[in-house]
């Protein structure tokens, strides 16, 4: 990227999904008091409350969540290098409340598209003319033997920042100098395609100060990932990749890194080609959409598919689904994507209220990966909707990947743009 987009890109990038269509309405005056209900109070859940009360304060918003609070999972890989604690990533809602968005602790059960209402546990039902739904993902349990929810509890996959990433972070930490790592890395597509190789660099940044002997190895179902080349970078300076005395090891598909077995009693991990045991095992399994969607027929095959204009359901009209559930190629599954999703669905919501046309989208990602206390690398895009093939493509020229020979000084800035972009994504879904 060239300097003017790199100092530029999120200061303008937070505008740019509503720039097209806050124009078509700008008084956003509606003759009645439509009912938007958001099912998951996440990156997108949370963004389009925020924003349809802001385009619209006559909407009656109802965000209904089972957690009172929100522990982000971006900037969560912190809380295993030591330093951030869990608590740094936890918020209420109470900026939502404050726009006039109605929170509703409550788990719900499924949505219910013919009566346009929404079901919960405790709650009842609720009524909608819109329903925003962003529920994450789940877990294929069955596609690693031996590995399922209640061994997580020991075993973690730590893929939902909370309770267990405190487990893994204290794991590392009781693990003996010397120790071994392991983190069983996804197949794609899944959440935060970045996240395992950051992991192994912030567990590295523990190590190297406090179990210098220590070894992360990482089992991987694929031959590339998101932001390779920056990584492997950034782990052989730091952390001696792909010498004799690495601290951080790759193995990939092509090398027996597909995983097929857990026996928890041993620690021993059975993949392609050989055994692998660890003092510290996290296994991040593969992903589909969450439960509410397939509970809400919402889905073909993992994921909801989506008419990306708008973000309203292919499979049931008045129903949008963003975030990581959504199909949404070739947007990754990240945050800031789903907190620009959020903001396009608002704004198509409102214009059909008002009988207008949504207009045109642009959408935005950044993601930033920290893999030691001054070395950061980032990855930016614009993205523009190919409506004859209902695909979000990026735009050439917009974005782009940290430099492979940035100074040190760069990678240093690039730490602490990563902590103010994070800042600014939470303060723009819940301040």
């Amino acid at each position: 990227m060239n300097k003017f987009n790199r100092r530029d890109f999120i200061r303008m990038g937070g505008g740019l999904t509503l720039a097209s269509s806050s124009l078509l309405f700008p008084t956003l005056a509606l003759a009645n008091s439509p009912r938007v209900v958001i099912v998951g109070g996440g990156v997108g859940g949370s963004t389009a409350a925020k924003y349809l009360r802001k385009l619209n304060p006559n909407l009656k918003v109802t965000l209904i969540e089972g957690k009172k609070e929100y522990t982000s999972c971006f900037m969560s890989n912190e809380v295993l290098s030591g330093d951030r604690t869990i608590d740094s990533i936890t918020f209420d809602y109470a900026g939502l409340k404050r726009h006039g968005v109605e929170i509703v602790i409550d788990r719900v059960t499924a949505i219910e598209p013919t009566n346009k209402q929404v079901a919960t546990v405790d709650s009842g039902t609720f009524d909608y003319d819109a329903c925003v739904v962003s529920p994450g993902v789940d877990f294929k349990w069955e596609a690693i033997e031996g590995y399922d929810a209640e061994v997580a509890e020991t075993i973690p996959h730590a893929w939902f920042a909370g309770p267990q990433t405190v487990t893994l972070r204290r794991q590392i930490e009781s693990m003996p100098e010397g120790g071994r790592v392991i983190i069983v890395a996804p197949p794609n597509p899944y959440k935060c395609p970045p996240g395992p190789y950051e992991r192994a660099a912030q567990i590295a940044m523990y190590c190297k100060h406090h179990k210098p002997r220590a070894k992360i190895l990482i089992l991987d179902p694929k031959d590339a990932f998101s932001k390779q080349g920056l990584f492997r970078q950034g782990w052989s300076q730091l952390y001696g990749f792909g010498t004799e005395n690495a601290m951080i090891e790759w193995v990939g598909a092509a090398g027996g890194g597909t995983v097929e077995e857990l026996d928890p009693s041993t620690r021993t991990l059975q993949a392609e080609i050989e055994e692998f045991t660890a003092d510290v095992i996290n296994i991040i399994p593969p992903q589909k959409a969450g439960k509410v969607a397939f509970a809400s027929d919402l889905v073909e095959g993992d994921w909801c598919p989506v008419n990306k204009r708008t973000f309203e359901s292919k499979r049931h009209p008045d129903v949008y689904v963003l975030g990581d559930a959504s199909s949404a190629a070739k947007m990754p599954k990240s945050a800031y994507a789903a907190n620009s999703q959020a903001k396009v669905a608002a704004a198509a919501i409102v214009a059909k209220f008002n009988g207008a046309d949504p207009g045109d989208p642009t959408f935005v990602n950044t993601c930033y990966s920290i893999l030691g206390e001054a070395h950061g690398i980032s990855v930016a895009a614009v993205y523009t909707l190919d409506e004859a093939t209902n695909t979000i493509l990026p735009i050439k020229g917009a974005g782009g990947l940290s430099p492979m020979d940035a100074s040190a000084e760069q990678r240093k800035r690039e730490v602490s743009f990563a902590h103010s972009w994070f800042k600014n994504v939470i303060n723009d879904m819940l301040g």
